[in-house]
C-alpha cells in the first residue's frame, strides 16, 4: 500500500511543479538600488510553489568579475515565490544563478510517458518507442540549474559568459544587452563544463509593452496540453551551440532538460535541468532603459502549461489522492 500511495503522492508533485526559472521585475537596474530576483518553481508564467533553501546547493550573484554567495537569510517568500531581496551592485553586465539539491521519484510507465511528453523530454520517449520499454515505469533523480543575465546601469561588462559549473547550464557567446530585435543570439549548453550536442533545446518568449508594463505571453505554437509546443524547438550543433531567432522585444528564456539512463543503484534515469531567462530591450522605445530605470510590475511571464492553483488547494489535492490511493488499496484487498 505504501509503495502506491508513495506513487500517486509522487506524481502529484510532478505534474504540479515543473521547470525552474529565475525572473527579474526589470532586467534593467539602477546601480547600488534595492533590487530583487525572483525564482519561479512551476511555469514561466506562474510559481507554483518555493523552494526551501535546504535544496540550494548553490546560489551565486556574479559583477565586475567577482562571485558572490548568496546568503540563504536573505531570501524570502511571497505568493509561492521564492524572492532575494539585494542591492543591485556598480553598472555592467551582471548573472545570477542557483542550482538545486537532486531528488529521486518513481513513475508508473503511464505517468512516466505523459511526463516525457509533457515536458517536452522527446529524445528519452523516442528511445522508449523504439526498444519497446513504454511499459516499464521508472524511478528519476533530477535536479534543476537555473541562471538569469540582467544589466544594471548602461556598461556592458563580460560577467554574461561566466561559466557557474553547474552539472549543466546555458553560456551565451555574446552580451544579451548589446542584441537588438531581428539579431540572433547564440548560447552554449555545457554538460559538466563539456559542450552538450545534439540536445533538444525550447525557447520562448513574453512580450511587454513600451510603457513598461508586461503583457501577455506569446509562445510560438502554444499548446497547453504538452509542453514542448509551448516554445520553439531548437538543437545544439555539434559544437553545443544553439542560436535563436530574436523576434520580439521583451523577456526570453531557454530551458532543456537532459535526461540520461542511470546505472546507479535503484534509479532508472537522471534528469538535469536547466533554464536561462534575459531581456531584449526594445530600442524604439528604451529611452527609460538608456537612463537605467527599473521598471515592470513584478508579473514575469514563464514558459507555462499550468496557470498555477492556491497552495492550500494544492493540499486538499495531495490528501484527497493520498486518501483515494488508500481506498482504492482497502477495497482490493
Amino acid at each position: 500500500m505504501i509503495k502506491k500511495v508513495l506513487l500517486l503522492a509522487g506524481m502529484f508533485i510532478l505534474f504540479s511543479s515543473h521547470d525552474m526559472f529565475l525572473k527579474m521585475t526589470s532586467y534593467q537596474l539602477d546601480p547600488n538600488t534595492p533590487s530583487k530576483i525572483l525564482l519561479y518553481n512551476g511555469t514561466f508564467d506562474k510559481s507554483d510553489n518555493v523552494i526551501t533553501r535546504d535544496r540550494m546547493i548553490d546560489a551565486s550573484l556574479v559583477g565586475n568579475g567577482q562571485r558572490t554567495a548568496v546568503d540563504s537569510a536573505t531570501w524570502t517568500e511571497v505568493d509561492n515565490k521564492t524572492i532575494l531581496n539585494f542591492t543591485s551592485g556598480d553598472p555592467g553586465t551582471w548573472v545570477a544563478g542557483v542550482s538545486t539539491r537532486a531528488r529521486n521519484i518513481e513513475l508508473d510507465a503511464e505517468a512516466f510517458n505523459r511526463y516525457l511528453k509533457h515536458d517536452g523530454v522527446m529524445d528519452m520517449l523516442k528511445y522508449r518507442e523504439e526498444n519497446n520499454l513504454l511499459d516499464q515505469g521508472a524511478v528519476e533523480k533530477y535536479s534543476k540549474h537555473v541562471k538569469v543575465v540582467f544589466q544594471v546601469g548602461n556598461k556592458r561588462t563580460n560577467d554574461w559568459n561566466t561559466t557557474l559549473g553547474y552539472p549543466i547550464e546555458f553560456v551565451p557567446l555574446s552580451n544579451p544587452y548589446d542584441a537588438k530585435v531581428g539579431d540572433q543570439l547564440q548560447f552554449k549548453l555545457l554538460a559538466n563544463g563539456q559542450p552538450l550536442p545534439e540536445q533538444l533545446v525550447y525557447a520562448g518568449s513574453a512580450h511587454h509593452s513600451h510603457d513598461g508594463n508586461h503583457e501577455h505571453e506569446h509562445e510560438h505554437g502554444a499548446d497547453e496540453a504538452d509542453h514542448q509546443h509551448d516554445a520553439t524547438p531548437l538543437r545544439t550543433d555539434a559544437q553545443g551551440i544553439v542560436t535563436v531567432e530574436l523576434s520580439s522585444a521583451g523577456h526570453w528564456y531557454l530551458r532543456t532538460i537532459k535526461m540520461d539512463l542511470s546505472e546507479e543503484a535503484g534509479l532508472t534515469h537522471e534528469s538535469n535541468w536547466a533554464t536561462l531567462t534575459f531581456d531584449i530591450f526594445d530600442h524604439q522605445h528604451d529611452h527609460n532603459h538608456d537612463h537605467g530605470h527599473s521598471h515592470g510590475d513584478g508579473h514575469s511571464h514563464p514558459h507555462g502549461h499550468s496557470h498555477g492553483l492556491p497552495m492550500w488547494l494544492y493540499g486538499l489535492v495531495a490528501l484527497a489522492l493520498l486518501a483515494g490511493g488508500f481506498w482504492w488499496y482497502q477495497r482490493k484487498q
